[in-house]
């Protein structure tokens, strides 16, 4: 049986000139991120940096690739029926309202997402990913939780594949709940009730085994009751994530990493710099020993007073190092400009005349360069987010069941992916295209308006529930609209046939009507 802790410190000797890096960069940028691998709860007083360029890099780059893998205001995957099926399994004509469904599950797939902390923890990790390059992520029943670098250890095969993680926690004994019987630890000295805490370590231990995921939790070398679980390959819960790879090795290496020596010499500068300035601000005034003008008197004196004394006995002590300083200056400035380029802080040149233009395409210049930071973390972060968040859903019930066989997802977060906007700019530019080449009248005459509409609604996400007339509606308005227009003809008729001559009785004598006529005269009767 392959105990947890043995395993862990097994591990760690690779691991540990990666931890090291990872807390020199870390302490140059944000320094309470990644610290020791220590067991024990003391923790040193954390180093302060000299200036705050890593800090604010980080933060920085940490929020521009969480706006990209999670965008707020639209998904970041979409659900798509192969091509290959339609015209086969699925006729054609159904594509658009497939498209709507899928909408509709994607919305509820992000909401479930939203209403969740899921961002705040991969937020989180991705400052991780930059400084130290790398990070652990369970999806457990509660949310996320993340395990830096100094947690867990991992072991991978020679594709890169994960094989075997093992972390390490300390947990209260009241949060266990369970009656442990800690082992007899040798005499070593100390007294048991100064070292003595609540504390214990908790190993988790994960492992691939027959084409799924297994994992169990130890303390004291014994397995904890009820917690062994298990996952499906490809809906496995631990995430581990890295920001650069490297052929060969099991960790992998930070943004930060790549631009040590920049920060380290912006961080020697700004200490030089600053200390320098803070001995040139100290005013010193040296009054010759020979002198009649006392030191106290000068010392004494208030704003403007009159004192007895010789203007070339008293001097001020002056650094005269202003050249120095300003090289330094220069240097810091150039690596500062350095230092947000590679860590894509947005820099607008200062003028009167900078244009909205200037700073769209700025913006997408440095847009363009995240296409390859956040590539390895589609395929290692968001794939495996999304396939397990799709499994727990359909788990509970909460979103149907997608058959993998007709529908693929597909991730559209990013700038490399062709995302609904993207899919609503083509739609929106053929029709235009279409209507200057061919006319406004012959495009109607071979475009579909209905599922036109239709794409267009599911390319923005929207949900066309009795927001979109269907074709039942349709032709029931147009059917009435006809028989309001065959009334109003037959009322208009009617009105015409009544203003006619034939109906005026004073021009037709046959129409005359009237009240009752008067009986015709009779002649006298004769005597």
């Amino acid at each position: 049986m392959i105990v947890a802790r043995q395993r862990y410190n097994r591990l760690t000797s690779s691991r540990s000139q990666f931890l090291d890096t990872a807390v020199d960069c870390s302490e140059i940028t944000l320094p309470y991120l990644i610290k020791d691998d220590m067991s024990g709860p003391n923790h040193k007083r954390l180093h302060t940096p000299w200036q705050s360029i890593g800090a604010k890099a980080v933060v920085n780059l940490s929020a521009k690739l969480g706006l990209a893998l999670l965008p707020p205001q639209t998904t970041f995957f979409k659900l798509q029926i192969r091509d290959d099926k339609l015209g086969v399994d699925l006729p054609a004509e159904v594509r658009s309202e497939m498209d709507l469904s899928f909408a509709k599950m994607e919305r509820m797939v992000m909401d479930y997402v939203n209403a969740s902390t899921d961002r705040v923890v991969v937020n989180q990790a991705l400052k991780h990913l930059i400084v130290s390059g790398n990070a652990l992520i369970f999806m457990g029943k509660d949310g996320l939780k993340h395990y830096p670098l100094n947690r867990f250890v991992v072991n991978r095969d020679g594709n890169g594949n994960i094989i075997e993680i093992v972390t390490k926690e300390l947990i209260s004994r009241q949060v266990l709940n369970a009656d442990l019987e800690e082992p007899i630890q040798p005499n070593t000295g100390i007294d048991e009730d100064k070292s003595d805490d609540n504390d214990v370590e908790v190993f988790t231990y994960v492992r691939l085994e027959n084409g799924r995921w297994i994992w169990h939790q130890e303390v004291f070398d014994k397995i904890i009751a009820g917690s062994r679980s298990s996952a499906p390959k490809n809906a496995n819960p631990w995430l581990v994530l890295r920001f650069n790879t490297v052929d060969g090795e099991d960790y992998g290496r930070g943004r930060v990493e790549e631009f040590l020596g920049d920060l380290k010499s912006l961080e020697g500068l700004s200490q030089a710099l600053t200390e320098g300035s803070s001995a040139a601000a100290k005013v010193v005034f040296l009054v010759s020993p020979s002198s009649t003008t006392k030191p106290k008197t000068l010392a004494q004196a208030g704003n403007g007073a009159i004192v007895q004394g010789r203007a070339e006995d008293v001097q001020v002590v002056q650094v005269g190092k202003t050249a120095d300083f300003r090289t330094a200056s220069e240097m810091i400035s150039n690596l500062e400009r350095r230092i947000n380029e590679a860590f894509l802080v947005l820099q607008i040149r200062q003028s009167e005349r900078t244009t909205a233009e200037e700073v769209r395409l700025t913006q997408l210049e440095l847009e363009q360069q995240l296409g390859g930071l956040f590539s390895l973390l589609t395929v290692e972060f968001l794939i495996p987010y999304l396939n397990r968040t799709l499994h727990i859903l359909q788990r509970n019930g909460q979103i149907p069941k997608i058959p993998k066989d007709l529908v693929r997802p597909q991730i559209v977060a990013g700038v490399n992916a062709l995302g609904r906007g993207q899919d609503r700019e083509s739609l929106t530019q053929f029709i235009t295209t279409l209507a200057q080449t061919i006319g406004p009248e012959a495009t109607m005459k071979h475009v579909d308006p209905a599922e036109y509409i239709k794409r267009l609604a599911a390319a923005q996400g929207i949900d066309v529930l009795n927001l979109i007339k269907s074709k039942e509606q349709l032709q029931q308005e147009m059917q009435q609209q006809q028989q309001m227009m065959q009334q109003q003809e037959l009322t208009k008729q009617t009105g015409q046939l009544m203003n006619s001559p034939m109906m005026d009785p004073s021009k037709n004598p046959d129409m005359m009507g009237g009240p009752e006529e008067a009986p015709e005269e009779q002649p006298p009767m004769e005597e």
